[in-house]
């Protein structure tokens, strides 16, 4: 179910949709047979994927990568090609779980503990009609995943949120998703689930818009400056010596 014309930077397929597409191809996974791996690729994880074969590799197989950084849309137009937009974990869950009905059985996965339980009783507030049949904090460890394996396989979930953060959520995905037979779609969803339970606060709109996102994470998380100079120094310049 990949697009036919998928844009390609540093190597990975990118499917230029725009948000609201986005929620129409995971509806149709969800209504499809088969498993379905989504990932929400960004400026950071590609570029561990120049260093991590196996990271590179998964990424080249996933049924949907949504591009989810500005950065992407800008090296996009750098080497001739186009993304419509940006679309971001957060996005791609709220507007998914506003069109589920009922049949559709949802699980979280991830984040600290508490988080994912504070997340789902935000998604369940905005959609009443919304099934969340489980949440867990659990860990990406090989240790943890006979529990983590069991709480799911019992809550049989349609549609499972993983947020371990990249790669290592990805990589469990990948791992594990077949011993799920009860899930359809699977998404690598990273920070979505402090999103949702208010733990962070998004940028404002405009800066959003502007491509500035990392300014404002970075002057909430000043912790977190090595990641955002891999993401707005390090992946342009492998970007501009690659073209």
């Amino acid at each position: 179910m990949q697009s036919a014309s998928r844009v390609r930077l540093l190597g990975i397929p990118l499917d230029p949709v725009t948000s609201g597409e986005a929620t129409t191809r995971l509806r149709e996974m969800l209504s499809t047979p088969g498993q379905w791996h989504v990932m929400t690729p960004n400026s950071e994880m590609l570029v561990e994927a120049s260093k991590n074969e196996r990271f590179r590799a998964l990424l080249n197989r996933t049924a949907l990568n949504l591009p989810d950084s500005i950065g992407l849309l800008w090296a996009a137009r750098l080497t001739g090609q186009h993304l419509p937009e940006r679309v971001t974990g957060v996005d791609a869950v709220t507007g998914l779980c506003a069109e589920l009905s009922a049949d559709h059985r949802v699980f979280l996965l991830g984040a600290r503990p508490g988080v994912a339980e504070a997340a789902a009783n935000a998604l369940q507030r905005r959609n009443p009609h919304l099934r969340i049949v489980g949440t867990y904090a659990g860990s990406p460890h090989a240790e943890d995943a006979t529990e983590i394996l069991q709480k799911i396989a019992l809550a049989e979930p349609h549609l499972l949120l993983v947020a371990y953060g990249a790669p290592a959520q990805d990589l469990w995905i990948d791992r594990y998703m077949r011993d799920l037979p009860c899930v359809r779609v699977a998404i690598g969803v990273g920070g979505t689930f402090d999103f949702l339970a208010g733990e962070r606060k998004r940028a404002p709109k405009l800066m959003q818009e502007c491509g500035l996102e990392w300014l404002w994470r970075l002057v909430q998380e000043p912790s977190r400056w090595k990641r955002i100079w891999t993401a707005v120094i390090v992946f342009p310049w492998l970007c501009l010596r690659k073209k």
